[in-house]
């Protein structure tokens, strides 16, 4: 891989510097840190909703933080 400008070979990061045994040890561990009641919505409706209501509170301002909705003038 190299960049446009130099030519020159990036340095590998984070993951793509790492070796594919450990990516996979990461990627088994994928949600371990959720408690188990909140992991999944598929299999708890009440708590989807529930996170959805909160979702809506949070975005209710209508965008008025940033300024007018021009639909609405």
């Amino acid at each position: 891989m190299t960049t446009v400008e130099t030519g020159k070979p990036r340095a590998r990061r984070g993951f793509a510097a790492m070796n594919p045994e450990r990516r996979r040890e990461i990627a088994r561990k994928g949600g371990a840190s959720v408690p188990g009641e909140k992991r999944s919505f598929a299999k708890d409706r009440d708590l989807a909703a529930q996170a959805g209501r909160k979702g809506g509170e949070a975005s209710r301002d209508g965008g008025r933080a940033r300024g007018p909705n021009p639909r609405e003038i």
